[in-house]
């Protein structure tokens, strides 16, 4: 088994169609049928079965496939290692950010940006159990996120804590001047909440602070997006609660923001990246921005 038996193998698996990965990898049908054949031959199992166009994975070609992806990344980035040896801060650098930390970005790329010029961003949106996972496939380098998440396999940078305020419209207030409002208040509201989509994050722990009162919410929407979530406030459906920072790129005339004045909530937030991964030096100069 050689190299290049082994990239057609994994192109295969990840097109799933000799078709598609022969377009992909620039060579005809025949040899790349012809390679995979004899790599099947030379282990003595069969890889991939046939269910219809679409070729599928067997046992044995699963173990391969994960095993062919890990050295393939290993490959990467030594490759990157050894060409950023003896040269300056360039590239492309591959970011993540939940929508709610947002506003920790422009400001930081532009800093980066007038320190080192030649590198270029990729940007990637998602909640915070959407890019941990983009993490692991290396389709991005390092991700802004809210906490918690299980650190187990990743690096971290613990960010600045903030406080959870409550954004409500602004007929919902009754004193103009109002600067607070209690959780015994919010029960009383119709809420829309951030919640992710999968895994444990801000909806558990506000959901905590209402059970350690012995109160139930009325929550009448969840999403992870906070951008609806606050857009839905401004149209009067219900009140939210979100971090303070994710207010300043949002247009705030039309809802009051309210201080929670009998509980302590707080946001944490970190920039993660992988432990077993090779940093770039683009990567580790923006780690060391948020020092």
């Amino acid at each position: 088994m050689n190299l290049k038996q082994l990239r057609y193998f994994y192109e295969i698996a990840n097109e799933g169609q000799i078709t598609r990965a022969a377009k992909k990898l620039h060579i005809a049908q025949p040899p790349l049928s012809q390679s995979l054949k004899a790599l099947e031959d030379r282990l003595g199992v069969i890889l991939f079965e046939r269910n219809g166009r679409r070729m599928e994975l067997t046992d044995a070609g699963a173990v391969l496939y994960e095993k062919a992806k890990e050295l393939f990344y290993k490959i990467d980035e030594t490759m990157i290692e050894v060409k950023e040896t003896g040269k300056g801060v360039r590239g492309t650098l591959s970011i993540g950010c939940n929508k709610s930390c947002f506003s920790r970005i422009p400001k930081t790329i532009r800093t980066y940006q007038e320190k080192y010029p030649q590198v270029k961003f990729k940007l990637l949106e998602g909640d915070s159990y959407f890019l941990t996972k983009q993490l692991v496939d290396r389709e991005i380098e390092v991700a802004i996120i809210r906490l918690p998440i299980d650190m187990d396999g990743f690096s971290y940078l613990r960010l600045p804590e903030e406080e959870y305020v409550v954004v409500i419209p602004n007929n919902w207030i009754n004193k103009p001047d109002k600067k607070m409002i209690s959780i015994e208040e919010l029960v009383e509201i119709p809420l829309l909440l951030l919640h992710r989509i999968r895994g444990v994050g801000q909806f558990e722990l506000i959901m905590d602070k209402f059970r350690d009162k012995g109160l139930t919410p009325n929550i009448i929407c969840e999403s992870p997006n906070v951008d609806m979530l606050l857009g839905l406030v401004t149209e009067g459906l219900g009140a939210t609660v979100v971090p303070k920072s994710t207010l300043l790129k949002h247009n705030t005339s039309n809802v009051s923001v309210l201080h929670i004045e009998d509980t302590h909530i707080v946001s944490e937030s970190a920039i993660i990246w992988l432990k077993d991964r090779y940093l770039s030096k683009s990567a580790e100069r923006f780690i060391e921005l948020f020092n």
